[in-house]
């Protein structure tokens, strides 16, 4: 569903700007699925900014292919408790 969601949020009009953070077990699954990989490239091309958890990328060995794949890596803990307590819209799936 957040593919879904992720790929007609901006071009719907649903917000001005969309970040898609990959976090956790997910960040493996997209290194080593082709078919998540083409789904990811199609959102980057909406204009929605792809980013992953760097702690988690290098703990599951996937940074590089990650980064490969256009997603950029950033330490999210300050940014996710900034979004939080700020006025920014998160959605988890």
């Amino acid at each position: 569903m957040v593919l879904l969601y992720s790929g007609v949020m901006l071009e719907r009009g649903y917000w001005d700007e969309a970040i898609l953070m990959i976090w956790g077990p997910s960040a493996r699954a997209l290194s080593e699925n082709i078919e998540l990989q083409e789904k990811v490239k199609e959102i980057a091309k909406t204009g929605v900014k792809l980013q992953a958890c760097v702690v988690c990328t290098d703990e599951y060995g996937v940074s590089d292919k990650l980064k490969d794949l256009g997603v950029e890596l950033t330490h999210t803990g300050e940014m996710l408790t900034q979004a939080l307590q700020s006025d920014c819209k998160t959605i988890t799936f």
